[in-house]
């Protein structure tokens, strides 16, 4: 199958929301401002926290990455998306291919200056990662797992500026951002379970093509039974009390989630499981405010 042909050098707002997965960047942007306000401090009132402009930049900056690692994802994905989802394809089909790389090319630079603004240390940070999305949209994605521990390590990366912005070693970001990597990892295993056909058709290597379903589902559960550990490992040597409670609890609905794999067996199942896992991912986030 063979994506329609690009209609027009513009797009609606609609489908660039759609294309730069906005919900998705607005799950960021809550991320680091709650971690900025719940876990940095210093505890103040809460309108004060919003006169950092430096941190309204690193979020800004963040995102605009994040938007270009979708859109040069995208790209290079046309024909896997025209049979994986064709519904919400947008390069290829209503935007033109050179508008989404000048698109992609354009956010990235303002990216990269923000952060050389800010320090060089964050310019480094948004300079490899956005070599390391390019690579991964044109080539890590289609190998087995490679491509899965990228886009965790980026998903984690937004929540580790926090203590690198404010030059802290603050051992909540850290767990918040161990919480953030395992189960990243874990949705883009089993997004692989879900996008099987379509990948297999255009040579991808990911682990439920080499493997198969059953010993894909058991690597999961691996990761997942490494996640409890380390968890547990540092939450045990945080004071905050409240802290240790609540992922405690956090972790029993992730048992629920993997009898849910466990039991899976259809495209759809896969996909149900993979937006649930996104709720939780949320859960985890929002439950900042608790700590």
């Amino acid at each position: 199958m063979t994506p329609t042909k690009e209609k027009s050098f513009f797009i609606g707002m609609k489908d660039f929301l759609k294309l730069i997965r906005f919900n998705n960047l607005m799950i960021i942007f809550m991320t680091q401002w709650l971690g900025r306000i719940f876990l940095i401090g210093p505890y103040q009132e809460w309108k004060d926290h919003f006169t950092d402009i430096g941190f309204w930049l690193l979020t800004f900056s963040t995102m605009l990455i994040a938007a270009a690692g979708y859109i040069i994802n995208d790209y290079y994905d046309i024909k896997i998306d025209a049979v994986n989802k064709p519904k919400k394809q947008v390069v290829g089909k209503v935007m033109k291919r050179r508008v989404a790389i000048l698109t992609h090319t354009v956010f990235n630079f303002v990216a990269i200056v923000i952060g050389l603004f800010l320090s060089k240390e964050i310019g480094t940070i948004f300079f490899f990662t956005t070599f390391w999305l390019w690579l991964y949209s044109n080539n890590l994605k289609r190998r087995a797992f490679i491509g899965n521990l990228s886009v965790a390590a980026m998903t984690s990366m937004s929540i580790f500026l926090i203590n690198i912005y404010f030059i802290e070693h603050n051992k909540a970001v850290y767990q918040f951002g161990l919480f953030a990597f395992f189960v990243s990892i874990i949705r883009e295993v089993i997004k692989d379970l879900e996008d099987k056909e379509g990948d297999a058709q255009f040579g991808c290597k990911t682990l439920p093509i080499i493997w198969g379903d059953k010993k894909t589902k058991q690597f999961v559960y691996v990761l997942f039974a490494l996640f409890v550990i380390l968890s547990a490992l540092i939450i045990q040597r945080i004071e905050n009390e409240y802290f240790q409670y609540y992922f405690s609890g956090l972790i029993i609905p992730a048992f629920f989630l993997m009898f849910m794999l466990h039991r899976a067996s259809s495209v759809r199942n896969y996909h149900d499981i993979s937006k649930w896992i996104k709720y939780y991912m949320l859960a985890g986030i929002v439950g900042m405010v608790f700590v």
